[in-house]
């Protein structure tokens, strides 16, 4: 099914007007226990179980960052033009999300310095109404900054990498009508403030 355990990548972190440094983040493939890192400041992982919502809020939480900003999906009984979903199934290209996850981290820290921890967790395999598929958390010293990355963060997450969902319902299943070719988080544009000019 997946790559069982967790694998390190390299991410060079670029921010304007410093050097880039190289950061190691520890993704989980599927059958790892999705666990909280023990060093480091990004929890990236894909798994099968349940997701730690309340662990990933609290791992976020940094004495410099003022700020925690967490995003859960859950599964909802509709989409586009279809009533009565029952359940969700979610499939990923497993050796291709580790490498997605890390670029996001890296556009988002590069987009925001300040940010402390990042969070990203997405769950495969069959989701019944109420569950979370996927968790995105941020901290960061103040909330606007928290609020942006973790927006742009689940962004990117949605049209980078490579999980896919099969919606049940009441009358059939197809996959998900949201659908579409992947984009680089590069090209992920930034959220801007309600009210604010694109």
């Amino acid at each position: 099914m997946g790559r069982k355990g967790a694998s390190f990548h390299k991410v060079e972190i670029v921010v304007k007007g410093q050097r880039p440094r190289t950061s190691r983040v520890m993704v989980v493939g599927y059958d790892a226990p999705v666990l909280a890192p023990r060093e480091g400041d990004n929890w990236l992982g894909l798994t099968a179980d349940e997701l730690p919502i309340g662990a990933v809020y609290e791992w976020c939480v940094r004495p410099d960052c003022g700020a925690v900003v967490l995003f859960s999906g859950t599964v909802r009984d509709h989409a586009e033009g279809r009533d009565g979903v029952e359940h969700l199934e979610y499939e990923a290209y497993d050796e291709m999300v580790a490498p997605k996850l890390a670029e996001i981290v890296a556009e988002t820290r590069a987009r925001w310095p300040e940010v402390g921890r990042i969070a990203l967790v997405h769950r495969v395999g069959r989701l019944v109404l109420g569950e979370s598929s996927v968790v995105a958390a941020v901290s960061a010293p103040h909330r606007p900054e928290a609020f942006a990355a973790a927006r742009f963060a689940i962004d990117a997450l949605k049209v980078s990498v490579p999980v896919w969902k099969r919606e049940v319902w009441t009358d059939g299943a197809d996959w998900g009508t949201n659908a579409a070719d992947l984009t680089a988080a590069s090209e992920v544009a930034s959220p801007t403030a309600p009210g604010a000019p694109e």
